[in-house]
């Protein structure tokens, strides 16, 4: 009997609360998804830490904690992957014949901005169109083909001595 007093007061007390909760979530996170994980576990972590229904007050700095958590979190893990994306070193296939052009082409390529280099390796490598370069990256088709001549126009700067 006591369960069901206390399941009862849990489903009356968030049907009435949820909506409030899943507000203040979503203005705390960046989307949707975010807000309802945030929420969800904040409501767990709230209700064994008040051993039932907690105070609003508990859930909402609890959603607040939690939001700022997952941001860090994410944020943290968004620098770790570009920083190791740009520490990437940019090789090229090579047959012993073509290998010193190819180190020559290569660290030209490093030395492109990250933007450029994106285009150029779906476009010339990938095999890709502009469309679907601009598809791909989510930039407009006119965006990737300035890119694309910019870069080409680099490389042309950089590796004409080179290849002189």
């Amino acid at each position: 009997m006591e369960s069901e007093a206390t399941s009862s007061d849990w489903d009356t007390w968030l049907a009435a609360m949820v909506d409030r909760f899943l507000l203040f979530a979503r203005q705390q996170t960046r989307c949707g998804h975010d807000a309802e994980d945030v929420l969800q576990e904040s409501l767990v972590e709230t209700w064994k830490r008040a051993g039932g229904r907690p105070e609003s007050a508990l859930v909402f700095a609890t959603i607040r904690r939690r939001a700022i958590d997952l941001g860090r979190r994410t944020d943290r893990r968004v620098k770790r992957e570009q920083a190791e994306a740009l520490d990437a070193p940019f090789t090229l296939p090579a047959h012993d014949d073509d290998a010193p052009l190819l180190r020559e082409l290569e660290g030209a390529l490093a030395h492109l901005p990250a933007p450029q280099r994106e285009v150029l390796t779906l476009k010339f490598w990938g095999g890709l169109t502009f469309e679907q370069v601009a598809a791909t990256l989510e930039i407009p088709q006119g965006t990737a083909a300035s890119r694309y001549r910019s870069a080409l126009e680099t490389l042309r700067h950089s590796l004409t001595p080179a290849l002189s």
